[in-house]
């Protein structure tokens, strides 16, 4: 087991791996390949990419931001140049795979333009609270895209900026990654009373 865990792309094939073994267990039991089942696929991947992108958010704002005052200068290069980078990667990606997996769910389950237009076409209330996590995920996604990872790029060095334009960047940066805080506190309501309250 340690030989999996001390590998992390062999600790998510293993992960993979089981998850297939669930999805064997389904099929056995008489479950159907319809499109509740890929909607259902979707659905996990979507939740998966939006762990990986609010959870690097979160890390952000809650771990990275905060304590970075407390690190010594000697050390700050540690993370600008290695450890922010990464997350970025994965925190950008994570969020062009939840944009992408979510459109799909909704296209799927037929409710895309209803939940485009926040239920003003059919009135349903479900529509409305999907909708409206949509719309806050859009503007969090564009964010991320346009204004946070541009800000990023110069903050760290990652594109040559003089150090005037690399601070200005790194508050601008720093002041949408908040407002993205601020936006994923009632965009997961928005999603989670979708699927629970109204639904």
């Amino acid at each position: 087991m340690a030989n999996i865990l001390t590998s992390l792309t062999k600790t998510i094939w293993a992960g993979i791996a089981l998850t297939i073994l669930f999805i064997i267990y389904y099929i056995s039991t008489g479950g159907a390949l319809d499109t509740a089942f890929w909607s259902t696929i979707l659905r996990y991947a979507h939740v998966l990419a939006g762990i990986m992108w609010i959870g690097l958010l979160w890390y952000f704002n809650f771990v990275q931001i905060p304590n970075m005052p407390k690190i010594p200068d000697e050390q700050k290069p540690a993370i600008g140049k290695v450890i922010a980078p990464a997350a970025l990667f994965w925190f950008r990606w994570g969020a062009m795979a939840t944009i992408i997996t979510g459109l799909l769910v909704a296209h799927l389950n037929g409710y895309l333009i209803q939940a485009i237009t926040i239920g003003l076409i059919d009135g349903v209330a479900k529509h409305t609270a999907i909708g409206i996590g949509m719309w806050l995920g859009t503007i969090m996604f564009i964010n991320v895209w346009f204004v946070i990872w541009p800000n990023q790029k110069r903050a760290l060095g990652i594109v040559e900026a003089d150090a005037d334009t690399k601070a200005a960047s790194a508050r601008t940066a720093m002041l949408f990654s908040r407002t993205n805080t601020l936006l994923s506190i009632p965009m997961l309501f928005a999603m989670a009373s979708a699927q629970n309250i109204w639904g």
